[in-house]
């Protein structure tokens, strides 16, 4: 089954350090294990790992004519991502984000928006985006619910399946901002603190169905180690995670959109396109950055198949 895939939104080149557990003082320095730098952001993270799991992805965007925008376009076309669609700004910088991880995995951030700030609705590749089976859209609070709306519906109109992942924390204020979009998205994929935080609902499954009052299709929630919650009118289905010796938890929630994604491109019940999208975020979970691991759809269904899952 072909699965053509416009993921459009924020760009962003990561730097990953581990483990740091302090910024040393002053000019103070610390040795650490690791440095390395990838794709990233609910765009291009996403793409990245659509791509290893047999998609076709195009992917849109704006980023700067900086020496990180080139780095960023070729790591993304190694993975067998196709940039073309993307846009290159004179006068602003690539994003990027600098993310000192800490031994649990987590990880503060220190974050440029950069170039992903210009795009606006018109810049959106109309016909390209009406000849995919699926658009996703990454950080749509970056431009607002009624420019959103500009980019998704008229891809509905065309038969595009649309989805979108958020990047802002949870807040009311981001829900009312985001309004205007939410009827035309068939599935969001929030994580747990964003949908609390949007609804101020007093559990994750009445917040995920506020959501779906407000015009939503589906909601597919993350939950960390206790895996994802997929909530529509009818059924409300939880999905363990797997147990994985966890290294970075940057770009999880990406891989989890990815493999959920690319299962409802194969056709696969929304309870098996979970389980691949927490397939993908734990493969990516055991290294460093968004774009860890040398996996396909075969490999990501194997582990899944072989590996025990959290209780």
């Amino acid at each position: 089954m072909t699965q053509t895939v416009v993921t459009l939104g924020a760009h962003v080149f990561d730097v990953q350090v581990r483990p740091v557990d302090a910024i040393p003082d002053g000019q103070g320095a610390t040795l650490v294990e690791q440095i390395r730098f990838g794709p990233a952001g609910t765009a291009a993270g996403t793409a990245v790992t659509l791509a290893k799991l047999g998609a076709a992805v195009r992917t849109a965007g704006a980023i700067g004519t900086d020496p990180v925008g080139d780095l960023l376009l070729a790591m993304l076309a190694r993975h067998g991502v196709d940039t073309s669609l993307v846009l290159r700004r004179d006068g602003v910088q690539t994003s990027a984000s600098v993310l000192p991880i800490r031994a649990d995995g987590s990880r503060p951030a220190f974050h440029v928006p950069g170039a992903n700030l210009t795009y606006e609705p018109s810049d959106a590749p109309a016909p390209e985006i009406a000849r995919a089976t699926h658009l996703h859209l990454g950080g749509p609070e970056l431009m607002g619910g009624e420019k959103a709306a500009k980019i998704l519906a008229p891809a509905r109109a065309a038969g595009v399946v649309t989805s979108a992942d958020l990047l802002a924390p949870g807040d009311p204020g981001v829900l009312a901002w985001l309004e205007p979009a939410l009827s035309s998205l068939d599935y969001l994929l929030p994580n747990e603190e964003q949908v609390l935080g949007l609804t101020n609902a007093p559990t994750l499954e009445a917040g995920a169905r506020a959501l779906l009052a407000a015009g939503v299709g589906c909601v597919a929630v993350t939950r960390g180690e206790r895996g994802a919650l997929v909530v529509t009118a009818s059924e409300t289905l939880a999905v363990p995670a797997f147990a994985v010796p966890v290294v970075d938890t940057t770009g999880c929630g990406d891989a989890f959109s990815a493999g959920f994604l690319r299962g409802l491109g194969l056709g696969r019940s929304l309870r098996d396109a979970a389980v691949l999208g927490s397939a993908a975020a734990a493969l990516v979970a055991q290294g460093l950055g968004s774009d860890h691991g040398d996996f396909d759809l075969t490999a990501a269904d194997t582990f899944a198949a072989t590996t025990p899952t959290l209780t």
